[in-house]
């Protein structure tokens, strides 16, 4: 008896021991430096504190009171447009202001990384107001009395619905992005259900460690671009299960054709297009476990054949030392994002002013960004809706100015985490709370609509059709200057 006592004794020390190590392991290591420092158009990048279990600190969602809302920035004015929606997320506006919304979760799968990974996972979709089955709805809202808030609420469709995101209509058609498959359906303005039996379109690479699959229409309605998230964090499962992830897709609709359009972006999710140079944007959701100031999540253009690194590279030419085997792209060809948004902020939702829209002059011209908030950051960053200024001549800059705040309690809590962000007929922008289950419509009262941002225009410079001296004198350094080849 002694003997099984002292074995008895020696388990429940060791047990301890290993519950000690397990919480020391799970404290993480805070913040050296603050979110804003790693934000703008140059951020602070420390170096790089790789981790063998990663920082984790999730805001336990706990709703919103009557009566509640978040806090509004200078001159703004917030209300609950929608609410008692199932883990609301992508929004979108039809013509007729009709506003679309899909109610989903993430499919019932495995993430990549092993039982560890899937384990950990479930504690954090949990913790985080996501676990569950997908609702799998489309809902449309419709404000009849333009009073600001949705009075009638209709299910336009269910089926065939798997873990739904993006949202887009042109034309009668339609399109609604599951996460493995992009569908078209015939759907008329004004119609209270969405009916008939979809076209698919394409197949999407499904689920992984990020499902969402936003979409959004060229300005000509001519192609479809989709956005897909990798399967993993930094391709530890291997870059054959990569393989058209990570990635924005362009699909002409009429031929069928489709073909990658920008690569290297680890979890692509809003898109837009800037209204000055016409170019697509989209916001990234960058890699984890390099410590708690990296890496900047980001907002970017996104040029025809661009890479951003994803997964040897991060923010321009930097490599990451975890990530093995040889380079899937010259380092000199990866591009550096724009904006950074912050570490770790989770950038969701995009939207630029409009014509017409109605925030103020303290909020235009610019770009509306969703920040979901982070899991793995001490202290936690995002869960805010900001605004970042843009330059007459389409590029970002300053620091970002808070549009909604206070989902945070302070007390490692959350009341909602904005997601999505889209105009209304009004003007007003949309904000989806996927935890809060409320759609809420920012707006500044007496605020006159934006006029329209004007496309930049130049006439192109005349073709060269002699080269004057030796070109080849340029690769000297100092041997040639630039008016000396021109």
């Amino acid at each position: 008896m002694r003997i099984l006592k002292k074995i008895l004794i020696a388990l429940l020390v060791i047990l301890l021991l290993g519950a000690a190590v397990i919480w020391w392991l799970m404290q993480g290591e805070p913040a050296t430096i603050s979110l804003e420092e790693t934000t703008g158009t140059d951020p602070t990048l420390v170096e790089p504190d790789p981790q063998m279990v990663p920082t984790v600190e999730i805001a336990e969602p706990i709703g919103w009171a009557d009566g509640e809302a978040p806090i509004p920035g200078e001159g703004l004015e917030v209300n609950r447009f929608a609410e008692g929606l199932d883990h609301p997320r992508v929004i979108y506006t039809m013509p007729n202001g009709d506003v679309l919304v899909t109610l989903t979760r993430a499919p019932n799968t495995e993430v990549t990384g092993g039982w560890l990974t899937n384990f950990v996972a479930s504690i954090l979709f949990s913790e985080a107001g996501s676990a569950g089955e997908s609702p799998n709805q489309l809902i449309l809202l419709r404000d009849t009395d333009a009073d600001g808030v949705a009075d009638e609420q209709h299910v336009l469709r269910e089926d065939d619905l798997d873990s739904p995101s993006g949202i887009a209509w042109n034309d009668g058609n339609l399109y609604i992005a599951n996460h493995d498959e992009l569908l078209r359906f015939d759907y008329e303005l004004g119609a209270n259900a969405v009916t008939g039996e979809p076209e698919k379109l394409a197949d999407l690479p499904a689920a992984g460690n990020h499902w969402m699959r936003n979409i959004a229409l060229s300005p000509s309605g001519e192609s479809l671009y989709v956005a897909v998230g990798s399967a993993s964090n930094i391709g530890e499962g291997g870059m054959e299960i990569e393989e058209a992830r990570a990635a924005i897709h362009e699909l002409y609709l009429e031929t069928g054709v489709a073909r990658a359009f920008g690569t290297g972006m680890r979890n692509p999710n809003g898109m837009a297009w800037n209204p000055w140079t016409g170019e697509l944007w989209t916001t990234v959701n960058e890699r984890d476990m390099l410590g708690s100031d990296l890496v900047p999540d980001y907002m970017s253009n996104v040029p025809i054949g661009v890479h951003y690194g994803w997964p040897w590279f991060y923010y321009g030419n930097r490599i990451d030392e975890r990530v093995d085997g040889a380079y899937g792209i010259n380092p000199d060809y990866v591009r550096k994002p724009e904006y950074a948004l912050g570490a770790h902020v989770a950038a969701l939702g995009l939207v630029f002013t409009e014509e017409g829209t109605r925030m103020g002059p303290n909020y235009g011209p610019g770009a509306f960004v969703a920040r979901h908030g982070s899991w793995n950051r001490l202290p936690p960053s995002g869960y805010d809706v900001v605004f970042v200024r843009f330059t007459d001549r389409g590029s970002p800059e300053g620091m970002p100015v808070p549009v909604l705040t206070g989902f945070l309690t302070g007390e490692g809590q959350t009341r909602g985490r904005p997601t999505w962000v889209e105009w209304d007929q009004t003007g007003a922008l949309l904000v989806s709370d996927d935890t809060g289950n409320i759609i809420w419509r920012v707006t500044a009262p007496g605020a006159e609509g934006a006029p329209a941002i004007g496309r930049n225009t130049g006439e192109p410079l005349p073709p060269r059709r002699e080269l004057i001296g030796d070109p080849a004198r340029a690769f000297e350094e100092g041997a040639v200057s630039m008016e000396d080849i021109f």
